[in-house]
């Protein structure tokens, strides 16, 4: 496994060893050993796994509180993953990566709780897979900030996306009535 830093330290770009030969291929998406030794201590307890059309974007979503961290990668198709830090009293708030993540390079990204969580599907149908730390899926603390916040400054690679009406209505981060803190 090779680990790569983003702009956003904490955000972590995975690229799994593949095995492979003329049968298919083999890679271990996570291992609990390998990850701590690289200091990367992680207890997941939930697995989700979405689809979507070609011009969708989804989030920015996070929990507060009760974070989640999240490791994403695709299993069919390529999308534009974003991470947004939005622990007030952070030195990165506000501050964003975006990452292309494909599901043929096989690569992942690991997004730290704290951090909004959001993406733009790049082909006809997007298929990740996200496995999430923390805590499980808790509807009263499930929080988003606008997609397109000027604030942000995301360039986005869908001009006329597809959106939930969760994600329309979304405020900006300025806005936003539940942070978490730094550190989170």
């Amino acid at each position: 496994m090779q680990l790569e830093k983003t702009a956003l330290p904490e955000v972590l770009m995975i690229r799994p060893k593949v095995f492979g030969d003329d049968r298919g291929f083999f890679l271990e998406r996570w291992n609990r050993e390998a990850w701590r030794e690289a200091g990367l201590e992680l207890d997941f307890v939930q697995l989700n796994h979405s689809s979507s059309v070609r011009g969708t974007v989804r989030g920015l979503h996070f929990q507060e509180p009760r974070a989640q961290g999240k490791l994403v990668f695709a299993l069919k198709g390529t999308l534009l993953d974003i991470a947004v830090d939005v622990r007030r009293g952070s030195p990165t708030f506000g501050r964003h990566v975006a990452v292309e993540l494909d599901a043929a390079e096989r690569n992942q990204l690991w997004i730290p709780p704290g951090f909004a969580h959001g993406f733009a599907t790049l082909s006809d149908e997007t298929e990740i897979i996200y496995a999430v730390t923390g805590s499980v899926y808790a509807p009263d603390c499930d929080r988003a900030i606008r997609w397109d916040d000027p604030a942000i400054g995301i360039d986005w690679p869908v001009r006329e996306p597809i959106l939930s009406a969760k994600d329309r209505a979304a405020p900006l981060l300025k806005d936003a009535p539940a942070l978490p803190g730094y550190p989170a």
